[in-house]
């Protein structure tokens, strides 16, 4: 059984739940980082859209093939070493984009960052948690939250403009995250750790969808919502790059950047604005607000207009923002101590299908439709999958929100 000292830990002037949420941050940043880069291999390599998605549903099976293994083995060996794992797993990505040679080390590479960000999701979100002191909870939760998105969106605009404005483009990004890396390493080897067992530890094995009774109520509604906000960040992860190229013309990688960061940026936001709206009410009116941005994605797609393309940004990341933090608040509020990374990782499993499956879709349209009229095709899926979801939420929410 896992006893979480939590007195101990925040008594001794170590770091704590910001601190982790920097770590969580950091590591989240290898995952997004070559965004903005994907021209440039293009470019050198030369391959088509589709192997653009491609490579992006690579890093997703990655992601959840983690996720499903080793989701909860943080609840058997501790916090700190899968932290530590899951940091050396990204130091190895980018030392595979750093020395690429081709398609197959931009496979490795996607691959391994898929795996570290598998470890990441389920610990890092539960790191935080564990460290936030009793009377700052939704504060932990926030900062759990922000620092996944945020960490998400600082790895594009940090890509973008150093392959704009400084010399090496696909080198230096990897050069910078892996001085980052390093100083988070060195940050997680001091966080205390949060798990203890009393007796023998038990087996490590691979946890599979662990979803214990106490979150069936609370998970299928919460995950749908994960599911449908996650389509939207791997619609400007994959494709929004080749549609700022190709349709609009925006070849400034700096400004590809700051476009997937919006939406981060304003996931963000949305995550702090369910504070003031309320977890049980964030998930459909979250959904809500996500269906109006992709509206306007597909309108700005329509118009080929770049600034209707931003607002759509930062009006679905909004939604997405709201709706992801209250899923996440309730699945990881009504999961036991003893099974919460296995259950937050399971969570998180069903977001990164979402955030998979649809962008080989797009991609595989592009290839015959072309970029916009496949974008057009997603946008259309999207708002009626996530009507259904908000519908769904707002019929039956969560008992436990």
């Amino acid at each position: 059984m896992i006893r979480s000292d939590a007195e101990r830990r925040r008594r001794g002037g170590r770091p704590g739940y910001k601190c982790a949420a920097g770590v969580f941050a950091v590591g989240m940043m290898g995952t997004t980082l070559p965004t903005p880069l994907y021209g440039l291999y293009r470019e050198r390599i030369g391959f088509s859209e589709l192997i653009v998605t491609v490579v992006f549903a690579v890093y997703a099976v990655g992601v959840i093939t983690a996720l499903l293994i080793a989701g909860g083995f943080s609840d058997v060996l501790g916090r700190r070493p899968v932290l530590l794992s899951a940091l050396g797993l990204s130091v190895l990505s980018a030392l595979c984009f750093l020395f690429e040679g081709g398609l197959p080390l931009l496979y490795a590479g996607r691959v391994l960052s898929g795996f570290s960000a598998g470890l990441l999701s389920g610990t890092g979100t539960v790191t935080v948690l564990d460290l936030a002191p009793p009377g700052r909870r939704a504060r932990g939760g926030l900062a759990a939250t922000a620092a996944n998105m945020g960490g998400l969106g600082l790895g594009p605009l940090l890509s973008g403009f150093l392959a704009q404005y400084a010399p090496w483009p696909l080198e230096l990004p990897f050069v910078v995250h892996l001085g980052l890396l390093a100083a988070a390493m060195a940050v997680t080897w001091l966080l205390p750790e949060t798990v203890r067992h009393h007796g023998p530890r038990p087996a490590l094995r691979a946890q599979g969808m662990t979803v214990p009774p106490e979150v069936r109520d609370v998970f299928p509604s919460s995950a749908l919502a994960a599911f449908a906000g996650f389509s939207l960040l791997g619609l400007f992860t994959a494709v929004a790059p080749a549609f700022l190229a190709q349709t609009l013309g925006e070849r400034n990688l700096a400004v590809t950047g700051a476009v997937v960061f919006c939406v981060f940026s304003a996931s963000t936001c949305g995550q702090l604005l369910m504070g003031r709206v309320g977890a049980r009410r964030a998930l459909p009116w979250g959904c809500l607000v996500l269906v109006a941005g992709l509206l306007l994605v597909g309108v700005s797609l329509l118009l080929a207009s770049l600034p209707v393309l931003l607002v759509g940004a930062a009006t679905g990341g909004v939604g997405q923002g709201m709706a992801f933090r209250a899923g996440l608040t309730a699945v990881s509020s009504a999961a036991p101590q003893e099974h919460r990374s296995a259950t937050v990782s399971a969570f998180f499993v069903v977001a990164y299908v979402g955030i998979s499956l649809p962008v080989v879709g797009v991609g595989a349209l592009a290839v015959s439709l072309g970029v916009r009229d496949a974008g057009l095709v997603f946008a259309c899926c999207a708002v009626l999958l996530v009507a259904a979801v908000g519908l769904r939420v707002w019929r039956r929410p969560p008992r436990a929100l």
